[in-house]
C-alpha cells in the first residue's frame, strides 16, 4: 500500500532577498515566468519567492526524490487557482517520479512571517485520498436499525429470563 508523503521546508526571507540582489539570474533560472510575475506584483517579492522555493523543497521531500539527477528547478512550480489558493504543478522528471509512485495530487500550504517562509506539501495516492461518502441507502439503514432493535430485544429477554 502506498502511503502519502509529507514534506516541509522553511526559508529565511532575508537570505532570499540577498540572493535575488546579488544574483539577478537566480529568479530567471529557478522560477517560472508566471511565478516571477506573481512575486514581482506583491509588496514583498522576496517573501513570495521564498515561499515558492520552500514549496519546491517540500514537494520534493513529499515525493521522496529531492533534487536528484535529472530534476530541474522548474520541474516543480507554484501557481494559484481561481480562489487564490496555491497549487503545485509538476513537470519533467518530478512528474515522472510522481506517476511511478502513484501520486494523484500534491497539496501545498504556504505561509510567511517577517523573517521566515514555510511550505508544507502532502502527496496523495489512491490509497490515501479522501473517500467520497457513500450514498445513503434507506433499505440498508432500515435493516441496520432492525438489527440494532433485535439486539436490544435479545438482551432484554436474556436479562429478564435470568431473574
Amino acid at each position: 500500500m502506498a502511503l502519502a508523503g509529507v514534506g516541509v521546508d522553511i526559508v529565511e526571507i532575508a537570505r532570499m532577498e540577498r540572493i535575488l540582489e546579488r544574483t539577478p539570474r537566480f529568479a530567471r533560472r529557478v522560477f517560472t515566468d508566471e511565478e516571477r510575475a506573481y512575486c514581482e506584483s506583491t509588496a514583498r517579492p522576496a517573501a513570495h519567492y521564498a515561499c515558492r522555493f520552500a514549496a519546491r523543497e517540500a514537494t520534493l521531500k513529499a515525493l521522496g526524490c529531492g533534487f536528484a539527477p535529472g530534476v530541474r528547478f522548474d520541474d516543480v512550480s507554484v501557481s494559484t487557482d481561481a480562489s487564490g489558493r496555491p497549487r503545485v504543478e509538476l513537470r519533467g522528471r518530478v512528474a515522472q517520479v510522481a506517476r511511478e509512485k502513484g501520486v494523484l495530487s500534491v497539496a501545498v500550504s504556504l505561509s510567511f512571517t517577517r523573517e521566515m517562509a514555510v511550505a508544507n506539501a502532502v502527496a496523495t495516492t489512491a490509497e490515501t485520498a479522501p473517500r467520497i461518502a457513500e450514498q445513503r441507502d434507506p433499505r440498508r439503514e432500515l435493516a441496520e436499525s432492525f438489527r440494532e432493535a433485535r439486539s436490544v430485544i435479545d438482551e432484554l429477554e436474556r436479562v429478564t429470563d435470568g431473574k
